[in-house]
Parts: structure tokens; C-alpha cells; sequence
């Protein structure tokens, strides 16, 4: 199913309940979904677009090599890339676990709802979560940030490619993480299967 929105920030209108918080931005009929910690962590809180901190935009420039965006900076044009977090409010403090509990059914909703075929979790938290709630592997793996960078994972409907944090990153894991892109895009990482020539029309209809 295809969304028909024009709206880049904040395309299914989420409302938490807070004040302040950082939408999901790009497309949402993305391919790749991009998931982050919190604002605190990875900026926002003065562009309202998720990844636009210094860290962030390390991310991007990757991003960008790699194919995903066409533009990188405070507003970047994507290319079939969602962007958003675990817990989109601004707070003054680190988020309890409390608070990432109450806003895991604004996440979970977009995530279902933009549907991408490739997540690409940012930083430990982020890659914990994906792996527990969206594959079958959360209990054999081991959420090594530097072991997982740029490794993919089958999960259940989708591939998971989890990046180590961008404030940690050497001269390494730009390339490393480009690299690992450019060869799932190589790949047919989407895993369609066109099941409409069992159907009267014989028109296309592609299941994961």
C-alpha cells in the first residue's frame, strides 16, 4: 500500500504529549527508515528535523554518499529515507524508561505505517529496540555497536542494518557504513514476491 501524502515532516500528523518534539521527516514511502535515540541525542530541537546535530550530520554526509539522501544539512532532501526517533519529545534530561515506554506506540505506529523494507537503527538503544520488537534475533546477538556497524540483519518482514553512533565514529565507519549500503542497494534487498498472477486480472501485487 502506498501513502499518499506531499508532507515531508511529520507526514501522519503525530501529536505526543509533550510541548516540544522532533516528527519523523522524508518520505513516507520509504525504503530506508533511519532510527534514532531522542533529540537530546541526535538534534532537532532547533531545525525540528531529526539528525541535524553535529553527530547527525556525520550521519548524513554517509547517507548521502551512499545514495540515500540527495542534499545534507538542516533540511536534507531524501531519496526514498525516512528519519525519526524513539522518543521524538525535547527534554531537559535523558529520557526515563518510563518515558520511552509511552511514546513506543507513536514510533511503532510510524515505523508500521512508512512500512520500509531496510531500518537502519542508530546507536545502541535504537538497535536494542529494532532487534527486540522487529526481528526473531534479539536473543542471539550481542548489541555490539562496533561489531554490528554496517552488518546486516534478517528480521521479520525486514532487513536491519544498525550503525554504530555517530559521535563515536573513527575515519572508519563512514566508509564502512557507505560500503555496507552500496552493497545491500546492490542486492534485491526489497524480497517481493508477485503473487498477482495467481489473482483474475493478472495485475501486480507484491507481498515481503
Amino acid at each position: 500500500m502506498e501513502n499518499v501524502t506531499d508532507r515531508t515532516s511529520n507526514p501522519f500528523g503525530m501529536r505526543p504529549p509533550c510541548e516540544r518534539f522532533v516528527p519523523g521527516y522524508g518520505d513516507a514511502n520509504a525504503d530506508f527508515h533511519v532510527v534514532g535515540d531522542h533529540p537530546g541525542v541526535h538534534g532537532g530541537e532547533v531545525t525540528g528535523v531529526p539528525f541535524t546535530n553535529e553527530p547527525g550530520i556525520r550521519l548524513q554526509a554517509a547517507l548521502a554518499e551512499a545514495g540515500l539522501l540527495e542534499t545534507t544539512g538542516d533540511q536534507p532532501a531524501v531519496r526514498k529515507t525516512f528519519l525519526s526517533y524513539l522518543h521524538m519529545c525535547v527534554a531537559e534530561d535523558t529520557p526515563s524508561q518510563g518515558d520511552y515506554d509511552d511514546m513506543e506506540r507513536f514510533f511503532d505506529a510510524e515505523l508500521r505505517a512508512i512500512a520500509a523494507h531496510v531500518l537502519l537503527p542508530v546507536g545502541a538503544r535504537a538497535t536494542r529496540q529494532v532487534l527486540e520488537h522487529y526481528t526473531a534475533q534479539a536473543r542471539k546477538i550481542t548489541v555490539d555497536m562496533e561489531a554490528l556497524h554496517g552488518r546486516e540483519i534478517r528480521g521479520s518482514g525486514f532487513l536491519v542494518l544498525p550503525v554504530a553512533e555517530p559521535h563515536d565514529w573513527d575515519e572508519t565507519h563512514h566508509d564502512r557504513l557507505v560500503e555496507a549500503i552500496d552493497v545491500l542497494t546492490s542486492t534485491d534487498f526489497r524480497r517481493e514476491t508477485d503473487l498477482g498472477r495467481f489473482t483474475a486480472g493478472g495485475d501486480p501485487y507484491l507481498v515481503r
